[in-house]
C-alpha cells in the first residue's frame, strides 16, 4: 500500500511533494535581525533532506516584536537581503519548499536567549518596552509590559503588511502566522492575557477581533495563489485559558478568510501551565480542529517516528505532520522514513550519488516504489 506521509498535498497554487514539514525553530542568531552564515547552512541543510517544506525561524514584524535581541526581523531593507541570499542558496541545491513565519513577541519580548537563561533583560542590559494587549507580565519578575493604544495595534499591523511584501519579494512559497506560544496574537486570545474593556477583550467574539484583522489584511497582501496558514495553541494547559472549543471557532472564522491550514501546538502562554508532554500529544487537538471546522491542519510535537507520522495521516488525523528537535536530529529523517515505509525517497541532485539504488552493494533489496 503506498504511503499517506509521501503523497503530494495541494494549498493554492502550491504542491507539497509530500506532507512532511521543518517546523519553525528560533535560531537566537540573528545580527540585528539579519540573517547569515549559520542561517544559510541551517536552512540549506534541511532544504536538502527531502522535507515537504521548510518553515523558517518566527520572524518579527519589527524590533520591539523581537524576543531577544538576536532574533529574526524583517523589517529593513538588510533583514530582507540577507533572508533572500538565504532563499536563493535553498531553492538552488534543496528541493523542499520554503516557507517563513511571522510574528510579534509581545509581552514575551525583551528577553535574553535561552542560551543565557531566557530570563527578561536588565535596567543596564538595554531592554525595550513591550507591548500586549493588557498590562500583564507573563511571569513573576517578568516585565510589566504596555497595553497596546488603537493606534499601536494599526501600526503593529501596518508591520505585519510591510513584511509581508517584503517576503513576497524575497520568493518564499508559504507564509505561517505565529500566534501561538504565548506570542502577540496569541496573548490577544487567551482570557488569561487579555483583559480588556474595549472592543478587543472580554467575549471570545472580541478576543479573536486583532488576530482576524491581522490575518484578513496578511491574507489581502499575500498573493491569492500562495498558502497562509497559521499557528495556534489549541489550549493554554492553565484553568480559564483558552479551551479546545475556542480554537475551533477560531479556525472556522479563519477558514472564511482565506486561511490554508492551522498549525496546531498547544501552551507556552502562561508560566502555571502543566503539559502532559507525550509523543504526539497535540494530535488530537489536530484531529478535533480538522473535524469540527473542516480545516487542513498541521500537527507537531513529539512526533518521531516514521510509522508514528504515517497513521497520523493515514487516519486523516491531519493532512501534515512538523517537526522541530527531530529534524534538527535527523536533517534527512524523510529520506530514512520513506525507506522505512516503502516510499521513493526524496533525494535532491546533490546527493543522489547517496541514493540507495546508487549502491546495490549496500541496499540489495531496493527496489523503486510502484
Amino acid at each position: 500500500m503506498a504511503s499517506a506521509l509521501f503523497t503530494p498535498f495541494t494549498m493554492r497554487g502550491l504542491t507539497l511533494p509530500n506532507r512532511t514539514a521543518v517546523s519553525p525553530m528560533c535560531q537566537y542568531n540573528s545580527t540585528d535581525g539579519s540573517a547569515n552564515d549559520w542561517h544559510l547552512m541551517q536552512i540549506g541543510n534541511f532544504a536538502m533532506g527531502g522535507w515537504g517544506v521548510v518553515i523558517a525561524e518566527m520572524t518579527n514584524v519589527n524590533m520591539v516584536g523581537r524576543i531577544t535581541y538576536k532574533c529574526a526581523t524583517l523589517a529593513t531593507d538588510e533583514n530582507e537581503k540577507s533572508l533572500k541570499r538565504v532563499v536563493d542558496f535553498a531553492r538552488q541545491y534543496g528541493i523542499s519548499k520554503l516557507g517563513l513565519q511571522v510574528g510579534h513577541a509581545g509581552r514575551k519580548g525583551s528577553t535574553t536567549p535561552p542560551a543565557a537563561g531566557a530570563r527578561p533583560l536588565k535596567a543596564d542590559e538595554n531592554p525595550w518596552e513591550t507591548v500586549a494587549p493588557s498590562a500583564i507580565p507573563y511571569g513573576p519578575d517578568w516585565h510589566v509590559p504596555r497595553e497596546m493604544t488603537k493606534d499601536e495595534m494599526k501600526a503593529t499591523l501596518a508591520d505585519y503588511i510591510n513584511m509581508v511584501k517584503r517576503a513576497e519579494r524575497i520568493g518564499y512559497d508559504l507564509l505561517e502566522l505565529h500566534a501561538a506560544h504565548g506570542y502577540l496574537l496569541h496573548q490577544f486570545l487567551s482570557p488569561l492575557s487579555n483583559q480588556r474593556t474595549d472592543d478587543y477583550g472580554g467575549s471570545l467574539e472580541k478576543r479573536m477581533r486583532y488576530p482576524l484583522e491581522v490575518f484578513k489584511a496578511v491574507r489581502n497582501a499575500w498573493p491569492k495563489d500562495k498558502p497562509l496558514g497559521i499557528r495556534v495553541s489549541a489550549v493554554d494547559w492553565v484553568d480559564g485559558g483558552t479551551t479546545i472549543e475556542d480554537t475551533v471557532a477560531f479556525a472556522k472564522e479563519l477558514k472564511t478568510l482565506g486561511c490554508d491550514y492551522m498549525d496546531v501546538s498547544s501552551g507556552q502562554l502562561d508560566a502555571r501551565q502543566k503539559i502532559p508532554f507525550a509523543p504526539s500529544f497535540n494530535v488530537p487537538f489536530a484531529a478535533r480542529i480538522k473535524k469540527d471546522a473542516g480545516m487542513p491542519t498541521m500537527s507537531v510535537g513529539l512526533i518521531t517516528g516514521a510509522k508514528e507520522a504515517e497513521e497520523i495521516v493515514a487516519s486523516g488525523k491531519a493532512d501534515m505532520i512538523a517537526m522541530a528537535r527531530g529534524a534538527m536530529y535527523d536533517p534527512r529523517w524523510p529520506i530514512h522514513a520513506a525507506m522505512e515505509l516503502g516510499a521513493e525517497p526524496p533525494f535532491p541532485p546533490r546527493l543522489m550519488p547517496a541514493h540507495p539504488k546508487m549502491r546495490p552493494m549496500i541496499f540489495p533489496d531496493y527496489k523503486p516504489a510502484a
